[in-house]
């Protein structure tokens, strides 16, 4: 037998729900945390309609939106949480659906991984999960891929569901000052210059020194050592980042403009109780730290887009602009006790639009008095700042609006994003 996988409880209702209603093929992301010995699986949700249309047209089973919806959903997971594989529900049991299925989970690893600004460790689980439910017998058949193997082939995984399977996981969260700016070649915020300038700050995250609770752990201590069986372990750390030997504001180059990236942000990762190390707490927690930063920075230039070609016409050689970053919001996931998922408010936006999004990228019913406001402050824009950054009159301010499920990758010009308490300037030289 490969891979074990324990899975939640609650995610056999939910598929069986899914079994129930669907009127045809049905797919779907499985949600949860890898270790060396198992995987664990606290969630599920299906992949939205494109349209009220889909079902009979079967564009639910396109490949672009099956991964689409996949990049979004792991934007909304902390660390510790990811995506660990997709499942299909039909009543067809032939090749062709392991080849879907195949085609699917690699599909959706390659669009997540390319998100990511670090480097893959030895120790990271590269066994990604498929799971065919048949939706009229409810029998289940649980396949792993190598998905950084091209030539590989299914492999057979032990599928068992249990109660409480993340009920006594330890949650570690720290707050982070950022303060990153990123030069910007021919005053261009193209996605490769953005990506270059956060692989840099990326990488001093990766170096820093990560205390718990104002201690500093050896990589193999056990990180529930001392804990009580089956009791929640919360864990405050921090993050000190010793600069490089050579800062990236250092180096001089020729640039049309810079990005700077200023403010105060929370992240908060969740370690499995199997005897996890102080190593792996410290990587989810860094990792989450990058990407809650890279995630925010890439939504606020996707949005920006429309603002760009709207202001092209009167946009001024050289300028400073400011914008706000969308704040961090967590809620809870209820079926799994305290383990919470995350999405990013807009200064547009209402709590509302939270609860919506929430039900369309992850099938989870919430109400506005569920989500957990109060990790991060609302950015304010403030004159003061523009002008502490550069002496430049008639400063321009754009209110960015944000779409659900937009994919679009931006090229402006120079902009500048402030973020949940965090500032993005961007400067035209």
């Amino acid at each position: 037998m490969g891979r074990g996988y324990l899975v939640e409880d609650a995610v056999e209702r939910y598929l069986s729900d899914l079994c129930g209603q669907q009127a045809g093929p049905l797919t779907g992301l499985l949600i949860g945390q890898s270790s060396a010995q198992r995987d664990f699986v606290v969630m599920a949700t299906r992949t939205p309609y494109k349209q009220e249309s889909a079902v009979a047209s079967g564009d639910f089973l396109v490949k672009e939106w099956v991964t689409e919806h996949a990049r979004q959903v792991s934007r909304m997971l902390p660390g510790g949480l990811s995506v660990l594989g997709v499942f299909i529900i039909t009543e067809i049991d032939n090749k062709d659906t392991l080849t879907t299925l195949r085609q699917l989970v690699f599909a959706v690893e390659n669009m997540i991984s390319s998100e990511h600004l670090w480097t893959p460790e030895a120790d990271d689980v590269t066994e990604c999960v498929t799971l065919h439910v048949n939706s009229k017998t409810r029998k289940t058949i649980c396949r792993t891929f190598d998905v950084k193997d091209p030539k590989s082939m299914a492999k057979p995984a032990d599928w068992k569901y249990q109660s409480g399977v993340c009920s006594s996981w330890s949650m570690v969260s720290c707050c982070l000052n950022v303060d990153m700016l990123v030069p910007l070649p021919n005053n261009r915020t193209s996605k490769e210059n953005m990506d270059e300038g956060l692989k840099a700050w990326a990488d001093q995250i990766k170096n820093g020194f990560c205390l718990f609770d104002g201690k500093k752990l050896p990589e193999d201590t056990e990180f529930t050592a001392g804990q009580k069986r089956n009791v929640r372990q919360k864990c405050s750390a921090q993050l000190l980042i010793k600069p490089g030997e050579r800062r990236q504001t250092d180096v001089i180059q020729q640039c049309g403009g810079s990005l700077s990236v200023r403010g105060t942000i929370h992240s908060r990762a969740y370690v499995h109780s199997n005897k996890p190390k102080a190593k792996l707490a410290e990587k989810l927690l860094k990792r989450d730290v990058i990407s809650t930063v890279s995630t925010r920075v890439q939504m606020l230039l996707e949005e920006l887009l429309t603002s760009e070609e709207e202001s092209k016409s009167h946009r001024d050689s050289q300028q400073i602009e400011q914008f706000c970053f969308p704040r961090r919001i967590f809620c809870p996931v209820k079926a799994t006790g305290l383990v919470c998922v995350c999405d990013y408010q807009f200064s547009d936006e209402g709590l509302c639009e939270m609860t919506d999004r929430l039900k369309e990228m992850l099938d989870i019913d919430a109400v506005e008095e569920d989500l957990d406001t109060r990790q991060e402050m609302t950015a304010e824009l403030r004159e003061s700042n523009i002008k502490a950054e550069a002496k430049v009159e008639n400063a321009e301010v754009l209110e960015p609006k944000r779409n659900n499920f937009t994919g679009v990758a931006i090229a402006a010009a120079a902009a500048v994003l402030a973020a949940a308490a965090s500032m993005l300037y961007l400067n035209d030289v």
